[in-house]
C-alpha cells in the first residue's frame, strides 16, 4: 500500500503563492501518475493537476499558467506550486497516485491512492 501525506498549505492573499507538497512513506509505482485535486465546499473533488513518471504533465484550464506540478524520484514526492492564487482556489488539495496506463489523467477513477488532504485558503 502507498501512504501519501500532504503538506505547505495554509492562508493566503489573493496573489501569493503556496508550494504544496505530497510525500509517499513507501516506494510509489514504476509507472506511475500522480494527482492533485481539490475540494470546496458543496462542490465535487475537481481535478487540477498530474504528472506522469514520462514527466509529462496536464492542468486544468483554471490554472494553467499559473500553478506548476514537479516531482523529485529520489524523494518520492510530487510538488505543486501555485501562484498568483485566486479567491476561487480556495479548497482542500489531495494529492493522488495510480498507474499511468489506466484511465484519463484528470478522473478520480484512474488513482488507487489518496492523501489527506491540506487546507488552502485565499482571502481577497
Amino acid at each position: 500500500q502507498v501512504q501519501l501525506v500532504e503538506s505547505g498549505g495554509g492562508l493566503v492573499q489573493a496573489g501569493g503563492s503556496l508550494r504544496l507538497s505530497c510525500a509517499a512513506s513507501a516506494r510509489t509505482f514504476s509507472n506511475y501518475r500522480m494527482g492533485w485535486f481539490r475540494q470546496a465546499p458543496g462542490k465535487e473533488r475537481e481535478f487540477v493537476a498530474a504528472i506522469r513518471w514520462t514527466g509529462s504533465a496536464y492542468y486544468a484550464d483554471s490554472v494553467r499558467g499559473r500553478f506548476t506540478i514537479s516531482k523529485d524520484n529520489a524523494k518520492k514526492t510530487v510538488f505543486l506550486q501555485m501562484n498568483s492564487l485566486k479567491p476561487e482556489d480556495t479548497a482542500v488539495y489531495y494529492c493522488a497516485v495510480g498507474p499511468a496506463y489506466r484511465g484519463s489523467d484528470y478522473d478520480r477513477s484512474a488513482y488507487d491512492y489518496w492523501g489527506q488532504g491540506t487546507q488552502v485558503a485565499v482571502s481577497s
